[in-house]
């Protein structure tokens, strides 16, 4: 299917602005319908509407320009380190990165499309927001805990490389990539946490000793991330 033949990304923008509540379920709901209509069309069409929402849309449709491209199998399977950087254009805030990382890098990376020398070169960026990529990006390598592609190791060795970050953002990311890690492999977190325990912070080694101890990021509270 031609991307001409419906209208495009701005027949999409237009539906994600008349949107009656701009929250995440009720633009997905959207969404869905724009990935249906875009089920047979070619992974270079795909990757073309999500790079003009993201350029052109406002920042709350981010999201949806990344999830048209996870959902379209093909197109998420021919993703390039060089498609995969220029989908983080504007990237500024932590649920951008988070959105970008969760959708596009990690399971770029999982799948083979990106390289662990991609990512090693965004923990050393000046920007903390490529920094919080590198570590975000380890949640799909360490959802998908494989051993003979040594994913829980790939993982911890990026977050080996930002123990050191004191940025709250990086900081954060951390926490939630290491605790990813104690989900899928406890030994391995527990061994990280030791090796690191004078250079992590202390958030870091708070969050991860309770999910190891109680299952839980926060014991009194529970998170959406735990």
């Amino acid at each position: 299917m031609s991307v001409s033949r419906t209208g495009g990304p701005a027949a999409i923008l237009t539906d994600l602005r008349r949107a009656n509540e701009r929250t995440v379920p009720a633009l997905r709901v959207i969404r869905r319908k724009w990935s249906k209509t875009y089920a047979s069309a070619s992974p270079q069409d795909v990757l073309k509407v999500a790079n003009e929402i993201l350029t052109k849309g406002e920042s709350e449709f981010r999201f949806v320009a990344y999830e048209l491209i996870y959902f379209h199998k093909r197109a998420r399977l021919s993703l390039t380190q060089r498609n995969v950087e220029r989908l983080a254009h504007g990237m500024q805030s932590w649920d951008a990165v988070d959105a970008f990382s969760y959708y596009i890098s990690g399971p770029a990376w999982r799948d083979g499309r990106i390289s662990d020398a991609a990512i090693a070169k965004w923990t050393r960026s000046p920007d903390k927001w490529w920094r919080r990529a590198s570590l975000a990006s380890t949640i799909p390598l360490a959802r998908r805990h494989d051993r003979e592609t040594r994913d829980i190791e790939r993982a911890l060795a990026v977050c080996a490389t930002l123990v050191s970050d004191r940025d709250d953002m990086v900081v954060k990311a951390m926490s939630w990539a290491v605790r990813e890690v104690a989900r899928q492999d406890p030994v391995a977190a527990k061994k990280f946490i030791d090796a690191n325990h004078g250079a992590l912070a202390p958030r870091v080694l708070r969050e991860v000793n309770n999910k190891l101890v109680t299952g839980l990021k926060n014991p009194k509270r529970r998170s959406a991330r735990d």
